[in-house]
């Protein structure tokens, strides 16, 4: 069965343009990977990706897992809360144009609907400003949360292309 998906590319310039969020627990905090961890990413990317059909890095080896977290161009950030692992973000920099596309951002299942969403998009795009690039970009579809799109554009981030796809 084809289905029609629609792909939006999003963007932001500065980190002046980055709208505020409401205060959170202060148990929420975001931890970069370092040492990178590549079962940390590949546990996200398929126990977050399950439902919004990521399915690119499915057929990836571990070799390949290891190779994409310790490039030197990737840096992996973790949300917890208290103790417990809740989501996570991929920043990917794209020295050659001066730019950082945020690659995979989500939550695990039972932290959907709790307004951490916003906290993980808000700090996304603070980690990313702090490397001055000239923009910061992700895409999104319409396979991702129902909240996705309103959350990059509440953040203030700005559509710049949009295309729809068939998929299988």
């Amino acid at each position: 069965m084809k289905i029609e998906v629609k792909r939006y590319y999003l963007e932001i310039h500065s980190s002046k343009e980055i709208n505020g969020i409401k205060q959170l627990p202060s148990e929420l905090k975001i931890l970069k990977l370092d040492p990178p961890d590549f079962k940390l990413n590949k546990f996200f990317y398929k126990n977050i990706g399950k439902k919004h059909r990521w399915i690119d890095r499915l057929v990836w080896t571990d070799n390949q897992w290891i190779n994409f977290v310790e490039d030197k161009k990737v840096d992996t950030f973790m949300l917890k809360k208290a103790n417990d692992i809740a989501g996570y973000f991929e920043l990917i920099y794209h020295n050659d144009c001066n730019e950082i596309e945020i690659a995979y951002l989500g939550l695990l299942e039972e932290y959907l609907n709790k307004k951490l969403g916003s906290f993980l998009l808000h700090s996304a795009l603070k980690k990313s400003f702090l490397k001055n690039p000239k923009r910061v970009w992700v895409h999104t579809c319409s396979l991702d949360h129902k909240n996705a799109l309103k959350n990059y554009l509440s953040r203030g981030m700005k559509v710049f292309k949009e295309e729809t796809l068939i998929m299988n």
